[in-house]
């Protein structure tokens, strides 16, 4: 945040928490993803993506209430999204926000108890979405479990994790002068590799991708060439850029937070 203190989610336990740089942890809001029960029936369901909009509000992926939502400054929640075609969302998971103000997200069904066959599952596919004029628009449905997400420097592409271990890859997708996606190919096949799956990621100003997945967390030159891996102790699930300059990489690794100081400074939110 601008303040220099780092929001992150605790799923299992429907929370925000706050982290200073002292070192103290507070929390920051409860019932965050679900907000029929402090501790929701799935390990899925609190708070998911954060980001901030161009008005450096608060931007919220709720998947037990199974929305996207905006913190005003007085604290109340604005809607953004949770239907589409009449039919509720499933579990809406990562966003970024483009320098035109316009929304993304991906919607997979992590926080419904069984996924895809939870009965209370409306839509027949797993989503990545545009929010823009108020107006919510699908822009690619073939995707298994489309998770985290980001743009490039100069948005001429926008990068998707899909975070099926049946599928470990990352897609790459132009940005077309309307918002919409268009020729998605593939930028980045880990199935060889053990452990995880594709997670949350972030962008460096040279436009390096920064992938959490199987065994760490991936630096990836935008031509696909893997420049290295950060190894922390637990696997990363989600990154963010912090620090005045920029240069330093947070991330969250199951009931841990790490930190790292690099040499390039992060792009985007």
């Amino acid at each position: 945040m601008p303040d220099g203190y780092l929001l992150f989610g605790d799923l299992p336990n429907n929370v925000i928490l706050k982290w200073m740089p002292n070192g103290s942890v507070s929390v920051a809001r409860t019932r965050s993803g679900y907000a029929d029960a402090d501790v929701p029936p799935g390990p899925a369901m609190g708070s998911n993506g954060m980001t901030l909009d161009p008005q450096g509000r608060l931007t919220i992926c709720e998947p037990g209430n199974r929305r996207v939502t905006r913190m005003e400054p007085d604290g109340q929640l604005t809607v953004l999204a949770d239907r589409y075609d009449g039919k509720r969302l499933n579990s809406p998971n990562d966003l970024v926000y483009k320098s035109d103000g316009s929304l993304y997200f991906t919607d997979p069904p992590h926080g419904l108890i069984g996924e895809d066959l939870n009965p209370q599952k409306e839509l027949d596919f797993n989503g990545i979405y545009r929010v823009a004029g108020g107006k919510l628009q699908l822009l690619i449905r073939d995707m298994t479990r489309p998770n985290g997400l980001a743009f490039s420097p100069d948005e001429k592409y926008l990068y998707v994790a899909n975070a099926d271990p049946h599928r470990k890859v990352w897609g790459r997708f132009d940005v077309q002068a309307d918002g919409s996606l268009a020729n998605g190919t593939l930028f980045l096949d880990l199935n060889s590799v053990g452990g995880q799956a594709p997670d949350g990621m972030k962008v460096d100003r040279e436009g390096n991708l920064y992938c959490t997945g199987p065994g760490g967390l991936w630096i990836v030159a935008p031509s696909g060439t893997i420049l290295g891996v950060i190894h922390p102790p637990r696997e990363p699930s989600n990154c963010a850029w912090g620090d005045d300059d920029r240069r330093t990489l947070y991330m969250t690794g199951q009931d841990e937070i790490y930190r790292i100081r690099l040499n390039i400074a992060g792009a985007g939110t």
